[in-house]
């Protein structure tokens, strides 16, 4: 899927302020590559890959510039065009993945909603450690951890298969050897065709280990990408300089 982002001006408005929160963003993604921001809590990477859904709440969030994804431009998209993208082209796993999903209908509602393939449930589920599916199926998303939540909500994403996979910071509910298995089935994944990997995070050693290309976003202004090798030798004394650890 072809995906370019070129925005000049994201601007949060409500009935006491404006605020700009990201400003001169651009960039491509390409086909079978992951791609990483780094960046602190509060540096807008959340509002920037909701922007790329079309996910924010366009009461208060405006965009000057453009978001096109397979010809379609995000930013002034209607509903039904926004529901069929993120239905076909592009999943997004939230944080918080335990409210990403409805409150009153068990998880056995997404299967067989979505008729997802009963033998690679199975088999995705039992490499996260997630119960069986039946059991899961009789389960309601808040009788799930955080951690929980947010693997289910990544098997889930995974099965269904899209083009463009977001993940808001995926290891921040998981332990290290969860989050190794985040890492291999996202490496798994890209190697399929024309499928891309776009995430965010404060975790640097995960990022290293994902390869591919790495920015940073501080202020509101993305830096620019870079293959990991050059960005981890050229830019991450910077990075730790200007931000401390994280």
């Amino acid at each position: 899927m072809k995906f370019t982002v070129n925005i000049k001006e994201l601007k949060l408005s409500t009935s006491t302020e404006e605020k700009v929160l990201l400003k001169d963003i651009y960039f491509e993604l390409s086909e079978n590559c992951i791609y990483t921001i780094l960046g602190k809590n509060g540096s807008g990477k959340s509002t920037l890959i909701k922007s790329l859904a079309g996910l924010l709440d366009k009461r208060f969030y405006s965009v000057k510039g453009s978001i096109v994804a397979d010809n379609i431009e995000i930013t002034t998209a209607t509903d039904n065009e926004l529901m069929s993208i993120r239905r076909e082209k592009i999943k997004y796993v939230f944080q918080d993945a335990t409210n990403s999903f409805d409150p009153l209908r068990k998880l056995g509602y997404y299967f067989k909603r979505f008729g997802l393939d009963k033998d690679k449930s199975e088999k995705l589920l039992d490499y996260f450690l997630l119960p069986c599916l039946n059991e899961l199926s009789q389960m309601y998303p808040y009788e799930l951890s955080g951690g929980m939540a947010q693997r289910f909500s990544f098997v889930f994403a995974l099965l269904m298969k899209p083009e463009l996979l977001i993940l808001d910071e995926p290891t921040s509910g998981i332990d290290p050897a969860i989050a190794n298995l985040f890492l291999l089935k996202i490496k798994e994944f890209i190697s399929e065709d024309k499928k891309t990997v776009f995430l965010v995070t404060q975790d640097i050693e995960f990022a290293k280990s994902a390869g591919g290309f790495t920015a940073h976003i501080k202020d509101g202004v993305l830096s620019t990408f870079k293959p990991n090798d050059e960005y981890f030798d050229s830019e991450e004394i910077l990075f730790k300089n200007s931000w401390g650890e994280l």
